[in-house]
């Protein structure tokens, strides 16, 4: 780039306007709960946030969005006063972002949202949690609330309106799937495998049905004295976090990995089927994970304790981190992908659908590097460093963007004609549906679009990549929630 292009950009960069947009179902941000097929901007209030404007978008949970400001607020919305406790978790902030209260003033770095539970990183790597109680470190061991340590909360279609997925705008509930057929056949709106699970339970004695199961207010995770958090991320029932010295001075505290929360199917892995971990441990997933100081901080349920076997993997440290519905992954400062937890689809992409209960290393792309990587409930993306996107998982939808709805449990080449020749740079997973950016600033959705969470302006669904329209505007991240996609984008001022 010369320096004459070099100086239009930068005047392009800064006449253009930060924007947020959103689509899909956000319930307390349009009329009547519609779904919202086509982007919309989302305003950040001048009064509120004066001389503030939009970072970068979290994704979000059940029913609500969660951001990012440049001042380091926390800004959440679209939740709606009239539903049960998982909206809480957003501070029941409905059409109008506003900044979530944090007990601290240091600014926010990094959020994510679970079913029901959040988890945010500060500039001076603290994390805060809140939701679920039991996504929230307590320094105790807190019993299995769950018969079968099934993930019920999002998989059952009959529980109460806290765990089920919102109803569509004429109220009618929908299931997440996992209760399913081992044909492979349609059921319903899905294609889904059978698992045995316990009978719902109803609502009176849900663990989330009273407020001894929930908390809104933010609280301080604990970890090991000095270490330091720079990312978080959540899934249904499970937090990681990956740890490292904020200006990488002390490359010992660089890329380890804490988890806590349900660990059932391996998705904490811990080498067992520990049901809960309710203080965050260290996760073996690199021989230096076991090195010194942090050797003892492993924690010590069943088989899963201080003399854990390693995965012995190439790389150093961890770099990237990432939760599914009830499934891990990690990527390593060589580019090797990680997966651990349930694996009932191919979602841990070794081929089979076993659990896999500690990290292990994705074979099959251990001649690519890998940069960045996402999951949903039951599928998971990556790319390399050619820019190229690899699906594996369930694909009753076509979340996997391969044409079919077939399930794939080796990593499959995305290679759809509308992505020849373009290098994908960002990608993210809702629970059923998943979104690409490339290079020359195009965004491409695919998967579940019951509620217009692709943006394609109808409630189709998808299962190639498909491009959405975003007119003038530059796109910069993308981040799917539950059931709705939110981007940031630089608008032609």
């Amino acid at each position: 780039m010369n320096g004459d292009e070099g100086a239009e950009e930068a005047k392009m960069e800064k006449c253009a306007e930060k924007m947020v947009y959103m689509w899909g179902y956000i319930p307390g941000a349009s009329p009547e709960k519609s779904p919202i097929l086509s982007p919309v901007p989302v305003p950040l209030p001048d009064p509120a946030f004066p001389g503030d404007s939009w970072k970068d978008v979290c994704g979000g949970g059940c029913g609500f969005a969660m951001a990012i400001s440049e001042n380091g607020k926390l800004i959440t919305w679209g939740s709606t006063d009239d539903e049960s406790q998982s909206y809480l978790t957003s501070g029941k902030h409905g059409e109008i972002p506003e900044a979530f209260p944090l007990p601290t003033e240091a600014s926010v770095v990094k959020a994510a949202a679970g079913w029901a539970h959040c988890v945010s990183v500060t500039e001076k790597g603290e994390v805060y949690a809140w939701g679920w109680k039991e996504c929230v470190p307590s320094g105790k061991f807190i019993s299995d609330f769950f018969s079968g340590g099934s993930l019920q909360k999002e998989v059952s279609g009959k529980q109460s309106s806290l765990v089920t997925e919102p109803g569509s705008p004429q109220g009618s509930n929908t299931s997440s799937g996992s209760d399913s057929h081992p044909d492979n056949k349609k059921v319903g709106e899905e294609i889904v495998k059978r698992r045995k699970i316990s009978p719902a339970k109803q609502e009176s004695d849900s663990p989330a049905s009273g407020d001894d199961f929930f908390t809104v207010d933010p609280s301080i995770v604990t970890l090991s004295h000095g270490v330091k958090i720079t990312s978080v991320a959540t899934g249904g029932r499970h937090t990681l976090a990956l740890s490292g010295s904020m200006k990488y001075e002390d490359m010992e505290d660089v890329g380890q990995v804490w988890g806590w929360g349900y660990g059932g199917e391996g998705q904490l892995g811990l080498g067992s089927r520990v049901k809960m971990v309710a203080s965050p441990h260290l996760i073996p997933c690199t021989e230096s994970s076991t090195s010194g100081k942090d050797k003892s901080s492993i924690i010590d349920h069943g088989s899963a304790g201080a003399g854990a076997q390693v995965p012995k993997v190439s790389g150093s440290y961890v770099k990237e981190i990432v939760c599914g519905g009830r499934h891990s992954a990690v990527i390593t400062d060589t580019g090797m992908l990680l997966t651990f937890g349930w694996g009932l689809y191919g979602q841990c992409g070794h081929g089979n659908t076993a659990d896999q209960l500690r990290p292990t290393c994705v074979s099959s792309l251990s001649g690519s590097r890998v940069e960045k990587a996402a999951a949903g409930l039951w599928h998971t993306l990556c790319i390399t460093a050619d820019g190229q996107i690899y699906a594996f998982g369930g694909n009753q939808f076509g979340q996997l963007g391969t044409g079919t709805d077939q399930v794939e449990t080796l990593p499959r080449l995305l290679d759809a004609p509308c992505l020849e020749n373009k290098r994908s740079n960002t990608i993210s997973c809702g629970a059923r549906h998943s979104a690409a950016l490339t290079d020359n600033g195009q965004l491409f959705t695919w998967g579940w679009n019951k509620y217009g969470q692709l943006g394609l302006g109808d409630s189709v669904d998808r299962n190639i990549p498909s491009q959405v329209s975003i007119g003038e505007c530059q796109p910069r991240s993308v981040a799917c929630g539950w059931w709705h996609t939110l981007m940031v984008a630089d608008r032609p001022a």
